[in-house]
Protein backbone atom coordinates (compact mmCIF):
# COMPACT_ATOMS: atom_id res chain seq x y z
CA UNK A 1 0.00 0.00 0.00
CA UNK A 2 0.82 3.18 -0.54
CA UNK A 3 2.28 5.57 2.30
CA UNK A 4 1.76 8.57 0.78
CA UNK A 5 -1.45 10.46 -0.21
CA UNK A 6 -2.67 9.68 -3.09
CA UNK A 7 -5.74 11.49 -4.86
CA UNK A 8 -7.76 9.96 -7.41
CA UNK A 9 -7.91 13.07 -10.07
CA UNK A 10 -10.86 13.19 -11.74
CA UNK A 11 -9.48 14.82 -15.19
CA UNK A 12 -6.62 11.88 -15.51
CA UNK A 13 -9.02 9.25 -14.16
CA UNK A 14 -6.11 7.68 -12.09
CA UNK A 15 -4.92 7.93 -8.62
CA UNK A 16 -2.28 10.27 -8.03
CA UNK A 17 0.14 10.91 -5.77
CA UNK A 18 0.17 14.34 -4.13
CA UNK A 19 2.53 16.49 -4.73
CA UNK A 20 1.93 20.10 -3.74
CA UNK A 21 2.78 23.42 -5.69
CA UNK A 22 5.23 24.51 -3.17
CA UNK A 23 6.44 21.75 -0.72
CA UNK A 24 4.95 22.01 3.01
CA UNK A 25 1.77 23.93 1.67
CA UNK A 26 -1.41 23.00 0.36
CA UNK A 27 -4.39 25.01 -1.53
CA UNK A 28 -7.89 23.89 -1.93
CA UNK A 29 -10.20 25.44 -3.35
CA UNK A 30 -14.31 23.73 -3.09
CA UNK A 31 -17.81 25.13 -4.05
CA UNK A 32 -20.09 25.95 -1.68
CA UNK A 33 -24.11 26.81 -2.14
CA UNK A 34 -25.76 28.68 -3.35
CA UNK A 35 -27.43 29.95 -0.45
CA UNK A 36 -31.43 30.18 -1.92
CA UNK A 37 -33.03 27.44 0.78
CA UNK A 38 -32.18 25.49 3.87
CA UNK A 39 -29.05 23.09 3.59
CA UNK A 40 -30.17 19.33 3.06
CA UNK A 41 -28.49 16.02 2.99
CA UNK A 42 -26.75 16.41 -0.38
CA UNK A 43 -25.40 19.51 1.13
CA UNK A 44 -23.83 17.66 4.18
CA UNK A 45 -21.99 15.03 1.96
CA UNK A 46 -19.49 17.64 0.26
CA UNK A 47 -19.31 19.55 3.58
CA UNK A 48 -18.08 16.25 5.43
CA UNK A 49 -16.03 14.99 2.71
CA UNK A 50 -13.53 18.16 2.16
CA UNK A 51 -13.81 18.90 5.88
CA UNK A 52 -12.03 15.22 6.43
CA UNK A 53 -9.21 15.80 3.83
CA UNK A 54 -8.64 19.47 5.13
CA UNK A 55 -7.94 17.94 8.36
CA UNK A 56 -6.21 15.13 6.98
CA UNK A 57 -4.27 17.36 5.06
CA UNK A 58 -3.39 19.52 8.16
CA UNK A 59 -2.43 16.39 10.15
CA UNK A 60 0.38 15.53 8.00
CA UNK A 61 1.80 18.68 8.23
CA UNK A 62 0.86 20.61 5.46
CA UNK A 63 0.12 24.49 6.00
CA UNK A 64 -3.64 24.47 4.22
CA UNK A 65 -5.53 27.75 2.30
CA UNK A 66 -9.13 26.48 2.21
CA UNK A 67 -11.23 28.82 -0.01
CA UNK A 68 -14.73 27.74 -0.23
CA UNK A 69 -17.19 30.23 -1.86
CA UNK A 70 -20.81 31.48 -1.15
CA UNK A 71 -22.68 31.64 -4.68
CA UNK A 72 -24.96 35.14 -3.92
CA UNK A 73 -25.73 35.88 -7.63
CA UNK A 74 -25.59 34.68 -11.03
CA UNK A 75 -26.91 30.79 -10.55
CA UNK A 76 -29.61 30.85 -12.79
CA UNK A 77 -32.31 28.12 -12.83
CA UNK A 78 -31.55 26.29 -16.38
CA UNK A 79 -28.05 26.19 -15.47
CA UNK A 80 -26.20 23.91 -18.40
CA UNK A 81 -28.25 26.49 -20.74
CA UNK A 82 -27.59 29.46 -18.35
CA UNK A 83 -30.70 30.20 -18.86
CA UNK A 84 -34.03 31.38 -16.39
CA UNK A 85 -34.48 33.58 -13.19
CA UNK A 86 -31.57 33.88 -10.85
CA UNK A 87 -32.47 31.75 -8.08
CA UNK A 88 -31.79 34.06 -5.64
CA UNK A 89 -33.50 36.44 -7.40
CA UNK A 90 -36.41 34.41 -7.46
CA UNK A 91 -36.57 33.64 -3.88
CA UNK A 92 -36.41 37.49 -2.87
CA UNK A 93 -39.55 37.69 -5.46
CA UNK A 94 -41.59 35.01 -3.43
CA UNK A 95 -40.85 36.15 -0.26
CA UNK A 96 -40.88 39.78 -0.59
CA UNK A 97 -37.28 40.06 0.67
CA UNK A 98 -34.05 41.91 -0.50
CA UNK A 99 -31.89 39.61 -2.50
CA UNK A 100 -29.09 39.91 0.47
CA UNK A 101 -31.67 39.13 2.76
CA UNK A 102 -31.98 35.98 1.47
CA UNK A 103 -28.48 35.46 1.02
CA UNK A 104 -27.93 36.50 4.70
CA UNK A 105 -30.46 33.75 6.14
CA UNK A 106 -29.62 30.95 4.18
CA UNK A 107 -26.05 31.84 4.59
CA UNK A 108 -26.30 31.81 8.40
CA UNK A 109 -28.32 28.48 8.50
CA UNK A 110 -25.55 26.68 6.17
CA UNK A 111 -22.88 27.73 8.66
CA UNK A 112 -24.99 26.79 11.67
CA UNK A 113 -25.61 23.56 9.98
CA UNK A 114 -21.67 22.70 8.82
CA UNK A 115 -21.26 23.75 12.77
CA UNK A 116 -23.39 21.26 13.82
CA UNK A 117 -21.57 18.36 11.47
CA UNK A 118 -18.54 19.33 13.34
CA UNK A 119 -16.94 20.52 9.98
CA UNK A 120 -13.58 23.12 10.61
CA UNK A 121 -14.71 26.36 8.84
CA UNK A 122 -12.48 27.42 5.41
CA UNK A 123 -9.74 29.60 6.03
CA UNK A 124 -11.60 32.43 3.38
CA UNK A 125 -14.82 32.36 2.24
CA UNK A 126 -15.52 34.68 -0.57
CA UNK A 127 -19.14 35.38 -2.10
CA UNK A 128 -19.57 35.88 -5.97
CA UNK A 129 -21.19 39.65 -5.60
CA UNK A 130 -17.86 40.81 -3.23
CA UNK A 131 -15.52 39.86 -6.55
CA UNK A 132 -17.95 41.97 -9.44
CA UNK A 133 -14.22 44.07 -10.64
CA UNK A 134 -12.18 40.58 -10.78
CA UNK A 135 -14.93 38.80 -12.90
CA UNK A 136 -15.32 41.79 -14.97
CA UNK A 137 -11.27 42.10 -14.96
CA UNK A 138 -11.47 38.21 -16.28
CA UNK A 139 -13.91 38.70 -19.26
CA UNK A 140 -11.78 41.53 -20.55
CA UNK A 141 -9.20 39.52 -20.75
CA UNK A 142 -10.90 36.41 -22.45
CA UNK A 143 -12.15 38.74 -24.99
CA UNK A 144 -8.95 40.51 -25.57
CA UNK A 145 -7.22 36.91 -25.86
CA UNK A 146 -10.32 36.29 -28.73
CA UNK A 147 -11.90 33.53 -26.62
CA UNK A 148 -15.10 35.47 -26.26
CA UNK A 149 -17.52 38.17 -28.13
CA UNK A 150 -20.38 40.83 -26.81
CA UNK A 151 -23.98 40.58 -28.06
CA UNK A 152 -25.97 43.05 -26.76
CA UNK A 153 -24.94 43.78 -23.52
CA UNK A 154 -24.07 39.99 -23.17
CA UNK A 155 -20.45 38.51 -23.02
CA UNK A 156 -20.53 34.73 -24.20
CA UNK A 157 -17.07 32.09 -24.32
CA UNK A 158 -16.65 30.95 -27.70
CA UNK A 159 -16.30 27.20 -27.18
CA UNK A 160 -15.80 26.92 -30.92
CA UNK A 161 -12.65 29.05 -30.56
CA UNK A 162 -11.40 27.84 -27.93
CA UNK A 163 -11.18 24.66 -29.39
CA UNK A 164 -9.11 25.44 -31.76
CA UNK A 165 -6.05 25.70 -29.38
CA UNK A 166 -7.23 23.62 -26.13
CA UNK A 167 -10.01 21.03 -25.33
CA UNK A 168 -13.26 21.35 -24.12
CA UNK A 169 -15.33 18.63 -22.63
CA UNK A 170 -11.64 16.98 -21.25
CA UNK A 171 -12.77 17.09 -17.84
CA UNK A 172 -16.23 15.52 -18.35
CA UNK A 173 -15.54 13.91 -21.30
CA UNK A 174 -18.58 14.94 -23.76
CA UNK A 175 -17.51 16.34 -27.02
CA UNK A 176 -19.55 19.37 -28.57
CA UNK A 177 -21.92 17.15 -30.85
CA UNK A 178 -23.34 15.53 -27.75
CA UNK A 179 -23.57 19.32 -26.06
CA UNK A 180 -25.16 20.52 -29.15
CA UNK A 181 -27.89 17.34 -28.98
CA UNK A 182 -28.68 17.88 -25.37
CA UNK A 183 -29.03 21.91 -25.44
CA UNK A 184 -32.35 22.94 -25.86
CA UNK A 185 -33.85 26.20 -27.67
CA UNK A 186 -34.52 28.83 -24.91
CA UNK A 187 -35.38 31.95 -25.42
CA UNK A 188 -32.20 34.79 -25.36
CA UNK A 189 -30.26 31.56 -26.96
CA UNK A 190 -30.35 33.07 -30.43
CA UNK A 191 -27.81 35.53 -29.56
CA UNK A 192 -25.35 33.16 -28.94
CA UNK A 193 -22.93 31.59 -32.05
CA UNK A 194 -23.41 28.31 -30.75
CA UNK A 195 -25.99 26.82 -27.71
CA UNK A 196 -23.15 25.20 -25.92
CA UNK A 197 -21.35 28.63 -25.86
CA UNK A 198 -21.80 30.13 -21.66
CA UNK A 199 -22.65 33.51 -20.76
CA UNK A 200 -19.52 35.22 -18.87
CA UNK A 201 -21.33 38.06 -18.39
CA UNK A 202 -25.29 38.66 -18.49
CA UNK A 203 -27.07 42.10 -19.53
CA UNK A 204 -29.48 42.61 -17.12
CA UNK A 205 -33.31 43.60 -17.75
CA UNK A 206 -34.58 46.56 -16.08
CA UNK A 207 -36.50 44.57 -13.34
CA UNK A 208 -33.48 42.31 -12.88
CA UNK A 209 -32.65 43.20 -9.23
CA UNK A 210 -28.98 42.84 -8.79
CA UNK A 211 -27.33 44.15 -11.72
CA UNK A 212 -23.82 46.08 -11.89
CA UNK A 213 -22.33 48.79 -14.46
CA UNK A 214 -19.84 47.10 -16.55
CA UNK A 215 -18.07 48.33 -19.98
CA UNK A 216 -21.01 46.39 -21.26
CA UNK A 217 -23.63 47.98 -19.78
CA UNK A 218 -25.87 46.73 -16.75
CA UNK A 219 -25.39 43.10 -15.78
CA UNK A 220 -24.30 40.39 -13.54
CA UNK A 221 -21.39 37.90 -14.11
CA UNK A 222 -22.37 34.19 -15.23
CA UNK A 223 -22.52 31.51 -12.60
CA UNK A 224 -19.22 29.44 -13.58
CA UNK A 225 -17.14 32.76 -13.47
CA UNK A 226 -16.99 33.46 -9.97
CA UNK A 227 -15.16 30.31 -9.17
CA UNK A 228 -12.47 30.74 -12.00
CA UNK A 229 -11.77 34.39 -10.50
CA UNK A 230 -11.61 33.68 -6.70
CA UNK A 231 -9.73 30.96 -7.03
CA UNK A 232 -7.00 32.44 -9.04
CA UNK A 233 -7.48 35.92 -6.25
CA UNK A 234 -7.26 33.67 -3.41
CA UNK A 235 -4.44 30.57 -4.41
CA UNK A 236 -2.83 31.81 -7.45
CA UNK A 237 -2.78 31.11 -11.32
CA UNK A 238 -2.09 27.67 -10.45
CA UNK A 239 -3.19 25.43 -7.28
CA UNK A 240 -3.49 22.30 -5.93
CA UNK A 241 -6.89 20.71 -5.76
CA UNK A 242 -10.29 21.97 -6.44
CA UNK A 243 -13.30 19.96 -4.99
CA UNK A 244 -16.73 20.08 -5.51
CA UNK A 245 -20.28 17.59 -5.89
CA UNK A 246 -19.76 15.20 -8.74
CA UNK A 247 -22.91 17.25 -10.31
CA UNK A 248 -20.99 20.35 -10.73
CA UNK A 249 -18.47 18.32 -13.11
CA UNK A 250 -20.33 19.69 -16.14
CA UNK A 251 -20.65 22.18 -16.43
CA UNK A 252 -19.40 24.21 -14.15
CA UNK A 253 -15.90 22.82 -13.63
CA UNK A 254 -15.52 22.10 -17.68
CA UNK A 255 -16.45 25.78 -17.84
CA UNK A 256 -14.24 26.97 -15.13
CA UNK A 257 -10.89 25.09 -16.81
CA UNK A 258 -11.75 26.74 -20.49
CA UNK A 259 -12.25 30.11 -18.64
CA UNK A 260 -8.93 29.84 -16.77
CA UNK A 261 -7.04 28.66 -20.12
CA UNK A 262 -8.60 31.34 -21.69
CA UNK A 263 -7.47 33.73 -19.70
CA UNK A 264 -3.76 32.88 -18.59
CA UNK A 265 -2.85 30.61 -21.25
CA UNK A 266 -2.60 27.29 -18.83
CA UNK A 267 -5.06 25.61 -16.70
CA UNK A 268 -5.43 26.73 -12.82
CA UNK A 269 -6.07 23.26 -11.06
CA UNK A 270 -3.25 20.48 -10.63
CA UNK A 271 -6.25 17.74 -8.89
CA UNK A 272 -9.69 17.72 -9.47
CA UNK A 273 -11.81 15.33 -7.13
CA UNK A 274 -15.34 14.89 -6.45
CA UNK A 275 -17.56 13.32 -3.73
CA UNK A 276 -20.80 11.25 -5.43
CA UNK A 277 -24.43 12.74 -4.84
CA UNK A 278 -26.73 11.22 -2.03
CA UNK A 279 -29.51 9.70 -3.34
CA UNK A 280 -32.92 9.13 -2.45
CA UNK A 281 -34.96 6.29 -4.17
CA UNK A 282 -32.56 6.32 -6.80
CA UNK A 283 -32.55 9.47 -7.55
CA UNK A 284 -29.94 12.53 -6.67
CA UNK A 285 -31.20 14.43 -4.03
CA UNK A 286 -31.41 17.83 -4.73
CA UNK A 287 -33.88 21.11 -4.27
CA UNK A 288 -34.45 21.08 -8.22
CA UNK A 289 -35.77 17.74 -7.57
CA UNK A 290 -37.60 18.89 -4.74
CA UNK A 291 -36.61 15.36 -2.80
CA UNK A 292 -34.39 16.87 -0.42
CA UNK A 293 -34.26 16.42 3.19
CA UNK A 294 -32.67 19.31 5.40
CA UNK A 295 -30.37 18.95 7.86
CA UNK A 296 -32.78 21.24 10.48
CA UNK A 297 -35.56 18.24 9.75
CA UNK A 298 -32.80 15.06 10.37
CA UNK A 299 -31.81 17.01 12.79
CA UNK A 300 -35.39 17.32 14.91
CA UNK A 301 -36.94 14.00 12.69
CA UNK A 302 -39.80 16.63 11.48
CA UNK A 303 -39.74 15.10 7.77
CA UNK A 304 -42.53 12.85 6.28
CA UNK A 305 -39.85 10.41 5.10
CA UNK A 306 -38.19 10.43 8.59
CA UNK A 307 -38.86 7.68 11.40
CA UNK A 308 -36.66 9.58 14.30
CA UNK A 309 -34.43 11.99 14.40
CA UNK A 310 -30.83 12.09 13.90
CA UNK A 311 -28.18 13.30 15.68
CA UNK A 312 -25.37 15.45 13.29
CA UNK A 313 -22.58 13.10 14.36
CA UNK A 314 -25.15 10.13 12.72
CA UNK A 315 -25.53 12.20 10.07
CA UNK A 316 -21.08 12.60 9.82
CA UNK A 317 -20.54 9.40 10.63
CA UNK A 318 -23.14 7.94 7.90
CA UNK A 319 -21.06 10.11 5.42
CA UNK A 320 -17.85 8.93 6.09
CA UNK A 321 -18.59 5.40 6.40
CA UNK A 322 -19.01 5.57 2.15
CA UNK A 323 -16.32 6.03 0.14
CA UNK A 324 -16.52 9.94 -1.43
CA UNK A 325 -16.59 9.01 -4.86
CA UNK A 326 -19.37 6.23 -4.82
CA UNK A 327 -23.16 6.88 -4.57
CA UNK A 328 -25.16 6.52 -0.83
CA UNK A 329 -28.78 6.11 -0.82
CA UNK A 330 -30.89 7.65 1.69
CA UNK A 331 -32.60 5.29 3.96
CA UNK A 332 -33.66 5.32 7.74
CA UNK A 333 -32.54 1.63 8.17
CA UNK A 334 -29.16 2.89 7.19
CA UNK A 335 -29.44 5.92 9.07
CA UNK A 336 -30.55 3.55 12.35
CA UNK A 337 -27.43 1.51 11.70
CA UNK A 338 -24.82 4.17 11.32
CA UNK A 339 -26.50 5.18 15.10
CA UNK A 340 -25.52 1.88 16.68
CA UNK A 341 -22.08 1.84 14.70
CA UNK A 342 -21.66 5.33 16.17
CA UNK A 343 -22.66 4.45 19.31
CA UNK A 344 -20.06 1.27 19.25
CA UNK A 345 -17.94 3.24 18.57
CA UNK A 346 -18.21 5.98 20.98
CA UNK A 347 -18.57 3.62 23.54
CA UNK A 348 -15.33 1.67 23.30
CA UNK A 349 -13.79 5.10 23.00
CA UNK A 350 -14.88 5.79 27.01
CA UNK A 351 -13.65 2.49 27.62
CA UNK A 352 -10.76 3.06 26.60
CA UNK A 353 -9.97 5.42 29.06
CA UNK A 354 -10.87 3.35 31.94
CA UNK A 355 -8.10 0.04 30.75
CA UNK A 356 -5.93 -0.46 32.77
CA UNK A 357 -2.50 -1.83 31.38
CA UNK A 358 -0.90 -5.55 31.91
CA UNK A 359 2.50 -6.45 31.98
CA UNK A 360 2.15 -7.12 28.07
CA UNK A 361 -0.37 -6.91 25.07
CA UNK A 362 -2.08 -9.83 23.70
CA UNK A 363 -0.30 -11.19 21.19
CA UNK A 364 -2.81 -11.77 18.13
CA UNK A 365 -3.11 -8.04 18.95
CA UNK A 366 -0.54 -5.56 17.15
CA UNK A 367 -1.09 -1.66 17.66
CA UNK A 368 1.89 -0.60 15.46
CA UNK A 369 -0.22 -2.54 12.71
CA UNK A 370 -3.20 -1.27 13.05
CA UNK A 371 -1.75 2.23 13.13
CA UNK A 372 -0.07 1.50 9.76
CA UNK A 373 -3.67 0.16 8.53
CA UNK A 374 -5.19 3.09 8.86
CA UNK A 375 -2.87 5.52 7.63
CA UNK A 376 -3.08 3.45 4.38
CA UNK A 377 -6.91 3.94 4.34
CA UNK A 378 -6.56 7.53 4.07
CA UNK A 379 -3.67 7.43 2.38
CA UNK A 380 -5.56 5.23 -0.07
CA UNK A 381 -7.74 7.99 -1.66
CA UNK A 382 -9.23 9.10 1.74
CA UNK A 383 -10.70 5.98 2.19
CA UNK A 384 -12.43 6.40 4.93
CA UNK A 385 -14.72 3.16 5.22
CA UNK A 386 -11.22 0.85 5.18
CA UNK A 387 -10.31 3.45 7.78
CA UNK A 388 -13.41 3.12 10.22
CA UNK A 389 -13.46 -1.17 9.35
CA UNK A 390 -9.91 -1.00 10.65
CA UNK A 391 -11.01 1.45 13.51
CA UNK A 392 -13.65 -1.49 14.41
CA UNK A 393 -10.65 -4.00 14.65
CA UNK A 394 -9.67 -1.66 17.93
CA UNK A 395 -13.09 -1.24 19.06
CA UNK A 396 -13.08 -5.03 19.41
CA UNK A 397 -9.72 -5.55 21.12
CA UNK A 398 -10.73 -2.84 23.49
CA UNK A 399 -14.17 -4.69 24.65
CA UNK A 400 -11.59 -8.10 25.30
CA UNK A 401 -9.49 -6.12 27.21
CA UNK A 402 -12.26 -4.87 29.20
CA UNK A 403 -14.09 -8.04 29.63
CA UNK A 404 -10.93 -9.34 30.79
CA UNK A 405 -10.49 -11.71 27.42
CA UNK A 406 -7.03 -9.96 26.48
CA UNK A 407 -4.63 -7.93 27.65
CA UNK A 408 -2.77 -4.67 27.05
CA UNK A 409 0.41 -3.03 28.43
CA UNK A 410 1.19 0.48 29.22
CA UNK A 411 2.95 1.32 26.53
CA UNK A 412 0.11 -0.19 24.09
CA UNK A 413 -2.36 1.41 26.02
CA UNK A 414 -0.90 5.01 25.37
CA UNK A 415 -0.16 4.24 21.78
CA UNK A 416 -3.86 2.72 21.42
CA UNK A 417 -5.35 6.21 23.27
CA UNK A 418 -3.40 8.40 20.76
CA UNK A 419 -4.03 6.41 18.17
CA UNK A 420 -7.86 6.47 18.80
CA UNK A 421 -7.75 10.63 19.25
CA UNK A 422 -6.09 10.96 16.35
CA UNK A 423 -8.63 8.90 13.88
CA UNK A 424 -11.61 9.38 15.21
CA UNK A 425 -11.80 13.33 16.83
CA UNK A 426 -8.76 14.74 14.93
CA UNK A 427 -9.06 13.53 11.18
CA UNK A 428 -12.39 11.92 10.80
CA UNK A 429 -13.98 15.16 13.00
CA UNK A 430 -16.38 12.73 15.12
CA UNK A 431 -17.50 14.12 18.56
CA UNK A 432 -19.37 12.61 21.50
CA UNK A 433 -22.74 14.09 20.61
CA UNK A 434 -25.89 15.39 22.77
CA UNK A 435 -28.09 14.77 20.45
CA UNK A 436 -30.91 13.26 21.20
CA UNK A 437 -30.14 15.95 23.60
CA UNK A 438 -32.10 16.43 26.85
CA UNK A 439 -33.86 13.27 25.95
CA UNK A 440 -30.57 11.34 25.95
CA UNK A 441 -29.83 12.71 29.65
CA UNK A 442 -33.22 12.32 30.76
CA UNK A 443 -33.22 8.43 29.84
CA UNK A 444 -29.90 8.00 31.89
CA UNK A 445 -30.83 9.69 34.52
CA UNK A 446 -34.04 7.26 34.80
CA UNK A 447 -31.98 4.42 34.14
CA UNK A 448 -29.64 4.73 36.41
CA UNK A 449 -32.04 5.65 39.50
CA UNK A 450 -34.09 2.85 38.48
CA UNK A 451 -30.56 0.34 38.53
CA UNK A 452 -29.83 2.24 41.54
CA UNK A 453 -32.50 0.38 43.46
CA UNK A 454 -31.77 -2.82 41.39
CA UNK A 455 -28.86 -2.81 43.34
CA UNK A 456 -30.43 -2.06 46.82
CA UNK A 457 -32.41 -5.10 45.78
CA UNK A 458 -29.22 -7.04 45.08
CA UNK A 459 -28.06 -6.18 48.46
CA UNK A 460 -30.89 -7.13 49.90
CA UNK A 461 -31.07 -10.36 48.54
CA UNK A 462 -34.66 -9.85 46.82
CA UNK A 463 -33.65 -11.43 43.86
CA UNK A 464 -37.22 -11.61 42.48
CA UNK A 465 -37.27 -7.88 42.43
CA UNK A 466 -33.67 -7.44 40.55
CA UNK A 467 -34.57 -9.72 37.89
CA UNK A 468 -37.87 -8.27 37.50
CA UNK A 469 -36.15 -4.73 36.88
CA UNK A 470 -33.66 -6.51 34.33
CA UNK A 471 -36.04 -8.22 32.30
CA UNK A 472 -38.53 -4.99 31.84
CA UNK A 473 -35.52 -2.61 31.38
CA UNK A 474 -34.24 -5.22 28.78
CA UNK A 475 -38.30 -5.08 27.27
CA UNK A 476 -38.17 -1.79 27.07
CA UNK A 477 -34.46 -1.62 24.48
CA UNK A 478 -31.90 -1.37 27.55
CA UNK A 479 -29.59 -4.21 27.96
CA UNK A 480 -28.41 -4.44 31.97
CA UNK A 481 -25.03 -6.05 32.32
CA UNK A 482 -23.73 -7.12 35.50
CA UNK A 483 -20.01 -6.03 36.65
CA UNK A 484 -17.76 -6.98 40.06
CA UNK A 485 -17.79 -3.10 40.46
CA UNK A 486 -21.83 -2.59 39.26
CA UNK A 487 -23.31 -2.19 36.20
CA UNK A 488 -23.27 -1.06 33.04
CA UNK A 489 -26.45 -0.52 30.42
CA UNK A 490 -26.74 0.02 26.48
CA UNK A 491 -29.90 0.25 24.61
CA UNK A 492 -30.77 -2.21 21.94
Amino acid sequence: MENRLTIYNSLSREKEIFEPLVPGHAGLYVCGPTVYSNAHLGHARPGITFDLLFRYLTHLGYRVRYVRNITDVGHLEDEVAGAGEDRIAKKARLEQLEPMEVVQKYMNTFHKNMADLNTIPPSIEPRASGHIIEQQQMVEQILKNGFAYEKNGSVYFDVDEYNRKYHYGKLSGRNTDDILTDTRTLDGQDEKKKSYDFALWKKASPEHIMQWPSVWGNGFPGWHLECSAMSIKYLGETFDIHGGGMDLLFPHHECEIAQSAATLGHESVRYWMHNNMITINGQKMARSQENFITLDELFTGRHPLLKQAYSPMTIRFFVLQAHYRSTVDFSNEALQAAEKGLERLMKAVDLLKKLESAEKTSANFNVEELKINCYAALNDDLNSPILIAHLFDGVRFINSVHDGKAAIDAEDLAKLKTLFRTFVFDILGLKHDAAGGKEDDTLAKVVDLVLQYRMEAKANKDWATSDRIRDELAKAGIIVKDRKDGFEWEKA
